[in-house]
């Protein structure tokens, strides 16, 4: 295997993305938080559960399917990085436009009543998997760390890494969201949150815009 020194900058930096996005509250983070917060932490631990496997599944979705590309049409990633570069700025606008506003977050109980564990697990997968925005978000964190020339176990080591920090990250969701109080420091934090959000976007969304390595 190669030495791992050329591709490590990338592969942190993707790992930098997938932090700042799982940190921006969408319908996944929601779903934990609010199943949490009204059902009980198990369940909210079953539902990221699920969760991280929907984002394993899309992350290796991802990854085989622009190393194929890659592998064939070595050009095609200027195009990646447009579509990466623009959806992150995009993503930079919206953690600005949050942070200005007043609202805070919006987590409520999933409709359908109480599961059993492996029914909020498979909610969780679901709730990942049927997210629109995934396959962009996927497509910007990969890009981001996977030059034309990388060898596969660098897309591997992005893939597996990004799972891992997944079910720690939503695990401690469930696990914090669970207390009134967590909620409210959460609360008081979230246009702080929301503006380094928008700056690390921003950034990053400029660095793949202007990278023609």
């Amino acid at each position: 295997m190669e030495s791992i020194a050329p591709y490590l900058p990338g592969i942190l930096l993707s790992y930098g993305a997938f932090l700042m996005a799982v940190a921006s509250p969408g319908p996944n983070v929601l779903a934990v938080i609010g199943t949490a917060m009204a059902v009980n932490r198990p369940s909210g631990m079953a539902l990221a559960m699920g969760v991280a496997t929907g984002t394993l599944s899309w992350g290796m979705l991802t990854a085989v399917g622009l190393s194929a590309l890659l592998a064939t049409y070595a050009s095609a990633i200027l195009i990646i990085k447009l579509f990466g570069g623009l959806y992150l700025l995009w993503l930079a606008c919206k953690a600005f436009k949050s942070a200005a506003s007043p609202h805070d977050i919006d987590a409520t109980e999933l409709a359908g009543g109480p599961r059993t564990a492996w029914g909020y697990a498979r909610r969780g997968y679901i709730i990942q998997m049927t997210n629109p925005k995934a396959a962009l978000a996927w497509i910007a964190i990969i890009s981001l760390g996977l030059a034309p020339d990388a060898p596969l176990w660098v897309a591997g080591a992005i893939v597996g890494g990004t799972f891992v920090l997944s079910v720690v990250i939503h695990l401690v969701y469930a696990l914090a969201f669970s207390t009134p109080m967590m909620v409210r420091v959460y609360g008081r934090a979230r246009r702080i949150i929301q503006g380094a959000l928008g700056t690390f976007f921003g950034l990053a969304g400029l660095r793949l815009l202007t990278d023609r390595g």
